[in-house]
């Protein structure tokens, strides 16, 4: 979330930023570090960005169009929608696009995930990846050590995430 905030912070599209799904917990935490690492103008608006929730585990393209109805209908639009995952931000594309020409000029979009929905052309999703080829990579490294080794204590391996810069962001309108 961090790098998609960062993103749409220089089209200036964060001062009425929607975050979308379960998103809500992270957002906290990414605002008390902001806040902790002298980043205070990003801190703030997460901090003031508007939640629109998907019912609890519902990440799908349904629940993303669902949410677009609420901003829809709301007094004033979001400059950026933040989603959960792909899922989501292609049912935000779905709604906006048949309110009209919505994104990327009047509302910037993100999700995350990178699947291959957000790659085709008629999307073109912005998003983050979390190289899944790297998570195989190590799931498997952690299978085989158990098996073979024996290990049985946790290990957390945290992986770079990457921004994938694609259509649906850009300037203010």
């Amino acid at each position: 979330m961090r790098r998609t905030v960062q993103h749409d912070a220089r089209f200036d599209k964060t001062r009425r930023l929607a975050l979308l799904g379960t998103l809500r917990q992270a957002s906290l935490r990414q605002a008390d570090e902001c806040r902790r690492t002298g980043r205070a103008g990003e801190a703030r608006r997460v901090s003031e960005a508007r939640r629109v929730g998907a019912d609890h585990g519902d990440n799908t393209e349904d629940a993303g169009e669902r949410a677009a109805r609420q901003l829809l209908g709301g007094t004033e639009l979001p400059s950026a929608v933040v989603a959960f995952n792909d899922q989501c931000a292609i049912g935000v594309l779905t709604a906006l696009g048949r309110a009209g020409d919505l994104v990327p000029g009047a509302v910037s979009v993100a999700g995350y995930d990178d699947d291959a929905l957000s790659r085709l052309s008629c999307f073109n999703l912005t998003t983050v990846s979390r190289s899944a080829e790297e998570q195989a990579r190590h799931a498997v490294t952690a299978a085989l050590e158990r098996l073979d080794e024996g290990r049985t204590e946790p290990r957390e391996i945290v992986l770079p995430l990457q921004l994938v810069v694609r259509g649906t962001t850009a300037p203010a309108a």
